[in-house]
């Protein structure tokens, strides 16, 4: 076995979904630096193609705008990027959002759906398609799916619906690691603590943030690129026998 960084990346087609955003932004760096080949979805095409001509030989990456909610967007943006990439070997679903209500009362039956539709729908409807491309080339290949350090705690930040979803996607992807392991598709989780990004800071006033980052034994808030390194092991050889697990990325937040 080969002991680089990206042991196992080199040549490979990658999804990664949110790539516009801080996350998403640095998985699809991180994942091309270690030699594959990155499709990078997110809703605008704009910033996607500004992020595409900035990765390592950006020839070789593509840009898709896609709205995860849609379920035929879905199954055309897997397509797309089988096309443009040549193969599927990695999705990497980074893409979620957050409604924060400060009281129970507040939360509408809109927040509830958008999301439900994008933080776990969107995983199961993307990963069943991203397997069927995988299956068809015969390799086996990898899904690291994004849960959040919510999906144990209950969430924090008035994040109820969204800590609720996020724990629908730790079960998901265990039932997925179970039902694409004859595959050789392997399916884990990155749950991430508090990261330095615009959905930490949505919402969220300079007090709360402060009360949060002093439960962290770190002491810190993560980069997004702390996070990106979980993803690319997930996604490389040197995780060729890890399939079901979440991986918690808190700073020691969370620990179990």
């Amino acid at each position: 076995m080969s002991w680089s960084l990206g042991a196992g990346l080199e040549g490979r087609g990658a999804i990664v979904t949110g790539a516009a955003g801080g996350i998403g932004g640095e998985v699809a760096r991180a994942l091309a630096a270690a030699g594959a080949r990155v499709a990078a979805v997110d809703l605008d095409e704009a910033p996607l193609r500004a992020l595409v001509a900035e990765l390592d030989e950006p020839a070789r990456h593509v840009a898709l705008a896609a709205d995860l909610r849609d379920l035929d967007a879905i199954e055309r943006t897997v397509a797309a990027a089988v096309d443009g990439l040549g193969r599927l070997d990695v999705l990497a679903h980074v893409a979620g959002t957050i409604r924060r209500a400060a009281d129970l009362d507040d939360v509408t039956p809109a927040d509830w759906e958008l999301q439900e539709q994008v933080n776990l729908r969107a995983t199961f409807f993307l990963g069943r398609a991203a397997a069927r491309a995988m299956r068809a080339h015969g390799e086996g290949g990898r899904i690291v799916n994004f849960a959040s350090q919510g999906w144990w705690t209950g969430g924090f930040g008035a994040s109820v619906v969204y800590a609720a979803t996020k724990g629908g996607v730790v079960s998901l992807s265990r039932g997925l690691a179970r039902s694409l392991a004859a595959d050789g598709i392997l399916v884990n989780c990155v749950a991430p603590g508090a990261v330095d990004t615009a959905m930490m800071r949505d919402g969220m006033s300079d007090e709360a943030r402060e009360a949060f980052r002093a439960e962290i034994p770190l002491g810190r808030f993560a980069t997004p690129a702390e996070v990106a390194g979980a993803v690319v092991f997930l996604a490389s050889s040197h995780a060729s026998y890890i399939t079901g697990a979440t991986l918690s990325v808190s700073g020691g937040q969370l620990m179990y």
